[in-house]
């Protein structure tokens, strides 16, 4: 590698200055990359129980309105459905882990109609797996909710770990051996340099007491 800087002292003290200071931003960036490798695997985990959970209710969901559907005239299914009970209010605010900043959200459900009743119909037309289908899925918003909080906040730790991963290795293989080297050339001309002057001062010596 070519090496092209003025060997000054001037430029050796400053390298030295950057040096110290990426070897404090190296060794801070592998803290976060740690730390969020942490609160990266605390969330997978979390997200994975919470997943297994959800998708097992929404199964039973599908297969209860799949056996409702095949009892009951699709016109009859669209009426049923139709006007909702219930309206969400979503509020979405940040959490910051580490830095990253991932969306937290606050929801309250807006009641219509009959204080409690969850469903949009009445018992006369419709079936009991409409029942359970609606009663599933309204058990289990709050989980729907906060699944795809975490697997948001999994997706930006994923993302702001592998940025954080390629400032270190840029720094640990390449910034900072660079700057080593480029050290090593400039503190290796400046001896240069000095046996240079020495050795004709040292010739200057000899010249000038051969005169005398």
């Amino acid at each position: 590698m070519e090496i092209r800087v003025n060997p000054t002292r001037m430029e050796l003290n400053r390298l030295k200055k950057r040096l110290n200071m990426a070897g404090r931003g190296h060794k801070l960036l592998k803290d976060k990359r740690d730390e969020l490798v942490r609160q990266f695997l605390i969330l997978v985990r979390q997200n994975r129980e919470l997943r297994e959970r959800v998708e097992k209710e929404l199964s039973a969901a599908f297969a209860s309105f799949m056996l409702a559907r095949a009892g009951m005239p699709i016109e009859a299914l669209e009426e049923a459905l139709m006007y909702p009970t219930r309206r969400l209010e979503l509020q979405v605010s940040k959490k910051n882990i580490m830095s990253v900043y991932t969306p937290q959200f606050q929801w309250e459900e807006q009641k219509k109609g009959e204080e409690g009743n969850i469903y949009p119909y009445g018992y006369v037309d419709t079936s009991a797996e409409l029942d359970m289908a609606i009663e599933t899925l309204a058990g289990i918003m709050d989980q729907l909710l906060e699944l795809a909080e975490k697997e948001k906040a999994v997706q930006l730790l994923a993302d702001e770990i592998e940025k954080t991963r390629r400032r270190v290795n840029a720094l640990e293989h390449v910034m900072i051996p660079r700057m080593e080297e480029t050290i090593r050339y400039i503190t290796m001309k400046l001896e240069e340099n000095e046996r240079g002057a020495l050795t004709r001062l040292m010739k200057i010596k000899d010249v000038v007491r051969a005169k005398v």
